[in-house]
């Protein structure tokens, strides 16, 4: 073959795959399973492979509050009740709040850190306390899920890290259908969003030295209207996953999305998700509706699903706290919705 035509042939080759290896890479799915429910009726408004079973990650720690409040309802618990570190909870590893052997902090401060900075150690913690062994909480984590209906569930810690083996059949696994159930339960009956909604907030304020400063991993807090909660999770198993809820104009939506390739993507989509979710929403005045939540529902301090202002515009940028092991998240900008 002349050089001039294997120079020729190469060419081509080149051009085909720079148009091909763009096309491949845009077909990649943003997630893979996604689920969208109208929070007070239940009522699904846009699912697409909602029952993939897949490792939930840190949203693992919804579970982990659920049972946090279950022990707080029955009086098992209150919220100045210390919390001791163990040597194994200092130990975990991940994201944490790096609790020392001996500490304690009452259980209302490792809600916090739980929910704002993923603490795989303040989780550990908790779970020692509430149920003597980690082994013994989750015991209590898998009952609790039964009760809800979550038939795809099944949990192995309280935290979400993937197991010693990497095998992602030993860890945690969950679909979004049955996260959408927990998050729909913590809404109905739990303070959730009083620590979900926080984006940032110090720990250890009373210490002379250690404080740290939390930064919420929900990268859509104060940049898309109306959302307030609920929790991200990232492993490489994972991928990037995020329970999430908004209010707008009275009216609540959660999503769920599992398995998206990137921070970012996820972000994106979920914010499509929720605009999604909204728009198929039947109108007040439709026969197919709920009836608007009484003004007494309607209370920021009283609502079992909390309200937050109808529309807020998109923050400026911050920078974000990197989840688990993730790589760093690109800040970005998401448009008005």
């Amino acid at each position: 073959m002349s050089f001039l035509r294997r120079s020729l042939l190469t060419g081509l080759f080149v051009t085909l795959a720079a148009g091909i290896i763009p096309s491949v890479a845009a077909q990649k799915p943003a997630y893979k399973g996604a689920i969208v429910v109208d929070a007070l009726s239940g009522k699904v408004l846009f699912e697409d492979n909602p029952d993939l079973v897949n490792p939930p990650a840190s949203i693992t720690k919804l579970m982990t509050f659920l049972i946090v409040h279950d022990q707080l309802s029955s009086g098992a618990l209150n919220l100045q009740t210390e919390v001791p570190v163990s040597a194994a909870s200092s130990r975990i590893g991940g994201t944490q709040v790096w609790l020392k052997h001996g500490e304690s902090f009452p259980v209302e401060e490792m809600l916090y850190a739980l929910m704002i900075q993923s603490a795989n150690d303040c989780a550990h913690a908790l779970a020692s306390l509430i149920g003597g062994t980690p082994d013994a909480f989750v015991e209590m984590m898998n009952a609790r899920a039964r009760q809800l209906g979550m038939t795809n569930t099944t949990f192995r810690s309280p935290h979400g890290l993937p197991p010693s083996n990497r095998r992602i059949a030993d860890g945690d696994l969950t679909s979004p259908r049955d996260l959408s159930l927990l998050s729909r339960h913590l809404l109905l009956h739990t303070d959730v969003l009083k620590y979900s909604a926080i984006k940032v907030r110090d720990f250890r304020t009373q210490a002379t030295k250690g404080r740290i400063v939390m930064r919420n991993h929900n990268h859509l807090l104060e940049r898309v209207a109306g959302v307030d909660g609920l929790k991200t999770g990232y492993t490489r198993g994972a991928g990037f996953c995020l329970a999430a809820t908004a209010s707008r104009n009275g009216r609540r939506v959660i999503a769920v999305s599992m398995g998206s390739p990137s921070g970012k993507i996820r972000d994106l989509k979920m914010a499509e998700l929720l605009a999604k979710g909204f728009a198929a929403l039947p109108a007040i005045d439709s026969p197919l509706s709920v009836a608007p939540l009484s003004s007494q529902v309607q209370s920021a301090t009283d609502s079992p699903i909390q309200m937050a202002p109808p529309e807020q515009k998109v923050m400026k940028q911050e920078p974000a706290e990197p989840e688990e092991d993730s790589p760093p998240v690109i800040i970005f900008r998401i448009p008005n919705l």
